[in-house]
């Protein structure tokens, strides 16, 4: 008996070290950062603090898949500028640090939001020049801290909702609507370098939101604000069919008045399904390489994010109070067939 427990021993040990070396193989011989470094294409994920901090592994996977980070959640209004005369840049730092350690770019996320605002701001009444002089004060802050260090910004986030008016937020009801055009003039005066993006969800296709936004963004280049791309977050689920061809027809007129696009937050939810998980894998891997595809076969877009990178760290479950596996990485980090559709995608571009 005793024989056998030590043979059983050794052979979890053994097998333990099997799983890490096949593991290690995988990631050296279907990295997607590097098929799509080889493409001049930036693919990213967004970057909890959490296991950024705690976990080693999640940080192997950060900088052997990827060479771009958006930090999640560390940058938002109320984590960043918790009080009036108070930042907090700790945790944006560190990461920011280990990205351009590992030879990552980084995407600021985001400066203008009507949502995870401190109490300091949403509990009180300020005056349109206050809150004006606030609002520049905090963007220009934050990207004068990071200047030369964080690439592109998402500069206003969700500013719009899906009937495409604008969202009654504190911003709009206080400064009024030149709040968006302000937050990019403030932005530009910050890091002329940096790229400035504007940011939503439903916004991929051919819809009266995509419209507005649209017609937004057309106003400002034409009136020389700096604006240069638009983000599409992509949350996305096996259970909502998606027009590829309305993607690529919007992509496509972003392109004609000189706009990048980028596909910003992407995650695929599952549950909603009957299927067997094993289909419902399959079908997730099916729109991530379709929309990664029409991204690919645009040349305004350069860009492809994940909103996480493993699934028991993403940020569904916790939303809709249902189990999810939205992303490429299991709970144990094994590789899903999402990322194999996107390293495949990825691939045979660098093939043509």
């Amino acid at each position: 008996m005793k024989k056998k427990r030590i043979f059983l021993f050794i052979l979890m040990i053994v097998m333990l070290f099997l799983s890490i070396f096949l593991y290690e193989s995988f990631y050296k011989k279907h990295s997607l950062r590097k098929v799509a470094s080889a493409n001049d294409f930036l693919i990213g994920a967004s970057v909890s603090s959490i296991p950024f901090l705690k976990d080693e592994k999640y940080r192997q996977v950060l900088k052997d898949e990827f060479n771009l980070l958006t930090i999640e959640n560390d940058m938002k209004f109320a984590k960043i500028h918790p009080q009036r005369d108070t930042y907090n840049f700790v945790i944006p730092d560190l990461i920011i640090d280990f990205a351009l350690e590992n030879d990552m770019k980084v995407r600021g996320h985001t400066l203008v939001w009507h949502a995870t605002l401190p109490d300091w701001i949403k509990d009180r009444k300020y005056s349109k020049e206050k809150l004006t002089l606030i609002l520049k004060d905090h963007i220009q802050t934050v990207v004068r801290h990071y200047k030369g260090k964080i690439y592109a910004w998402d500069v206003v986030n969700e500013a719009y909702n899906d009937d495409g008016t604008l969202r009654e937020n504190i911003w709009l009801q206080t400064i009024g609507p030149q709040y968006i055009e302000l937050a990019f003039k403030w932005a530009h005066e910050a890091d002329p370098n940096a790229l400035l993006f504007y940011n939503d969800y439903s916004n991929e296709g051919i819809n009266v939101k995509s419209n507005a936004i649209f017609e937004m963004v057309r106003d400002l280049k034409e009136r020389g604000v700096p604006i240069d791309g638009v983000g599409f977050q992509m949350h996305s689920s096996i259970t909502y069919s998606k027009d590829y061809k309305k993607i690529k027809e919007n992509f496509a007129r972003y392109k004609e008045i000189g706009v990048e696009v980028q596909v910003t937050e992407m995650d695929v939810k599952i549950q909603h399904s009957n299927e067997s998980y094993k289909k419902r894998l399959e079908q997730q891997a099916d729109m991530y390489a379709k929309t990664l595809n029409v991204c690919l076969s645009s040349s305004n877009c350069n860009a492809f994010i994940t909103w996480g990178i493993i699934d028991k760290y993403s940020w569904i479950p916790g939303f809709t109070g249902n189990k999810d596996a939205p992303l490429l990485f299991d709970n144990e980090y094994k590789p899903k067939p999402s990322h194999e559709s996107i390293y495949n995608e990825l691939r045979s571009k660098t093939s043509k």
